[in-house]
């Protein structure tokens, strides 16, 4: 007897490939689980009230630790809508995570150093709450993650793809 699929949208699970609804299903409430962690690994290391964007925002702006502009940030988080982004970087800088230096016409971005401090204080939360779990029976450890790493980004072209494919319908 087939195992039923795990899937949040019986009506897509029909179709030539049902696996793929249960893979929707797990990125959905996998999407979710990591955004409430961001956003509470955050308010732990000292600044609440950001939203998951936020959060992402803020870490790839520190990545590196060169200033970046916001066109840079946009492309490489994937984020098609610049105001969502603009937004999140305002409300960065008033919050004195981020500051922004004109150059020309381009305004480049970057962690001021109590924003630094916040990150440093995230990651030492990240590694005494969510790195140890890789490290448990069953977890597949490193291995995993860096499969699953892989299997992401190539969802994230399909997914892309597929979108570019849908406006042309």
């Amino acid at each position: 007897m087939a195992k039923p699929l795990i899937a949040s949208s019986a009506h897509l699970a029909g179709g030539s490939a049902p696996d793929l609804s249960e893979v929707e299903f797990g990125l959905m409430i996998a999407s979710h689980a990591f955004n409430r962690w961001t956003v509470r690994c955050m308010a732990a290391a000292g600044l609440p009230d950001l939203t998951p964007t936020d959060v992402m925002v803020v870490h790839h702006v520190y990545h590196r630790q060169r200033p970046k502009k916001l066109a840079d940030i946009c492309f490489t988080l994937n984020v098609e809508d610049t105001h969502i982004v603009s937004y999140s970087l305002k409300k960065l800088e008033r919050l004195g995570m981020v500051r922004g230096q004109r150059s020309g016409k381009e305004v480049f971005y970057s962690v001021t150093p109590e924003g630094a401090q916040i990150i440093q204080r995230y990651a030492e939360i990240r590694e005494q709450c969510l790195t140890s779990g890789l490290e448990a029976p069953g977890s597949g450890g490193l291995e995993f993650s860096r499969q699953l790493a892989h299997a992401l980004r190539a969802l994230s072209g399909l997914y892309d793809q597929a979108a570019r494919a849908a406006t042309s319908l």
